[in-house]
């Protein structure tokens, strides 16, 4: 949506009575094009249905973005519970800061200085190399929406590995992927896809030849074995998703949901 439209709409929101302090407007918006209240009330049934989220855990969203997962999480999670988010971008971080933190003191944002082409291109660390700035299992369960789908493969081996070590045992983490098998790849040959995922780099595919991290692809038995290399078990089989046009799907991205080992002591370095 471009700029000015969104601006139209924001001032339409505002005449009409439409305006809601724990929803950002629209001109604000960075992430994705779909409905951004819809999909957020989608997740969170899913962290509750199917990674067994309860009102007392503590949750790490990882990409948090202008806070399209915490929002509906807020009329969810108890005092005992809490809530950590870091994304990469600063107007996101800002919003949720000033919008969500003092109305829910236990929703907390914090912003990361990571190096992304599409989004932060003169970030100062790589992904393939932070630390998330949390204890080991401090989490009942984190997740990442729509963040693996733009990061290449030492990045994504960082970044599960990181999860597996903040998550506590037992806990379970749930990731959104672009899995390539073979239904996926025959639907892309018949071009039922919404992405067309046509530029290989480092062993995945991308939809853009010069920012790769527009949208990346991940051949499925990979994404797998990396969960396997962090003791992390699938806890459902893949609830696969729309985007290269089959029938029978959950929602958009394809979506993987693990626990990590009761017995886990200590996680596979990347």
């Amino acid at each position: 949506m471009s700029t000015g439209k969104s601006w139209l709409l924001d001032t339409a929101d505002v005449l009409l009575g439409r305006s809601d302090d724990l929803l950002p407007p629209r001109r604000l918006i960075f992430i994705g094009s779909g409905d951004f209240q819809k999909i957020g009330n989608e997740f969170a049934e899913h962290f509750k249905r199917l990674a067994g989220l309860e009102a007392h855990h503590r949750v790490l969203d990882v990409g948090c973005g202008i806070g399209r997962m915490a929002i509906p999480l807020t009329k969810y999670l108890s005092a005992t519970g809490s809530y950590e988010g870091f994304d990469i971008v600063p107007q996101g971080i800002e919003w949720c800061t000033k919008q969500i933190a003092p109305r829910f003191p236990n929703f907390n944002f914090r912003l990361a200085d990571i190096r992304n082409k599409e989004y932060n291109p003169d970030g100062v660390v790589t992904a393939e190399t932070y630390r998330f700035p949390y204890d080991d299992g401090s989490f009942d369960l984190v997740f990442a929406t729509s963040v693996f789908t733009h990061m290449l493969p030492r990045e994504v081996k960082n970044y599960l590995s990181e999860i597996a070590r903040v998550l506590r045992p037992g806990g379970r983490c749930l990731i959104t992927w672009f899995l390539l098998n073979p239904e996926s790849r025959e639907l892309i040959k018949k071009g039922r896809s919404e992405l067309e995922f046509r530029y290989s780099v480092e062993g995945c595919l991308s939809t853009n030849a010069r920012i790769h991290e527009e949208a990346i692809a991940y051949e499925e038995d990979y994404a797998l074995k990396l969960y396997v290399q962090q003791q992390l078990t699938l806890y459902h089989t893949v609830k696969y998703g729309s985007w290269c046009g089959r029938p029978d799907y959950l929602s958009f991205q394809d979506i993987c949901i693990a626990q990590k080992s009761v017995n886990s002591l200590s996680t596979a370095s990347p």
